[in-house]
């Protein structure tokens, strides 16, 4: 004689809430690698990416899905690549701060690139941070245009207007 067991039902548990320290050490790189190359500047990584993780450590029990994570990290280090660049430009402005070609984050190895790829960055510092972000994530990330607008907070017809608008001034200075 065989012993029945209870027909148990599993029920779906919510998956525990992610730490702040397991948040990091998962997608640390990739928001290091996302500032990186919007700013185009090794020694801003560090305080963006603190700050960008300073900013979630506020919000992280918000997101329910823990697939958006990323994406929504993502999101917060657009906001303050935005905002770094932005003070970037005013402290240019104002003489306090100067880009040399040292301080350019790729360096490619040949020295047409080089120069090629130090002249793409002087245009990218004289853009508007939105249309030099909005590039930047389309055309060096290779986000789509759809992820681009959702990172950038705005509509998709006003990214492709200031991917758009960076390209042209990108083109009048390399060509």
């Amino acid at each position: 004689m065989s012993r029945s067991r209870p027909n148990l039902k599993l029920i779906d548990q919510p998956a525990a809430p992610a730490t702040l320290e397991s948040v990091y050490r998962t997608h640390a790189a990739y928001v290091a690698g996302v500032v990186f190359k919007l700013l185009g500047r090794d020694h801003e990584i560090d305080d963006v990416v603190q700050d960008v993780f300073l900013a979630a450590s506020r919000g992280l029990e918000k997101v329910r899905e823990p697939a958006a994570i990323k994406g929504w990290l993502a999101t917060i280090a657009v906001r303050f690549s935005i905002r770094r660049l932005r003070q970037r430009r005013l402290r240019s402005f104002l003489g306090l701060d100067a880009v040399t070609e040292n301080e350019i984050a790729a360096t490619p190895s040949g020295q047409e690139q080089r120069v090629l790829l130090a002249r793409v960055y002087a245009v990218l510092d004289g853009l508007p941070a939105r249309d030099r972000v909005a590039w930047t994530l389309q055309h060096v990330e290779g986000e789509s245009l759809e992820r681009v607008a959702r990172m950038c907070g705005c509509s998709l017809a006003t990214v492709k207007r200031r991917i758009a608008s960076a390209q042209r001034s990108i083109e009048r200075v390399v060509s």
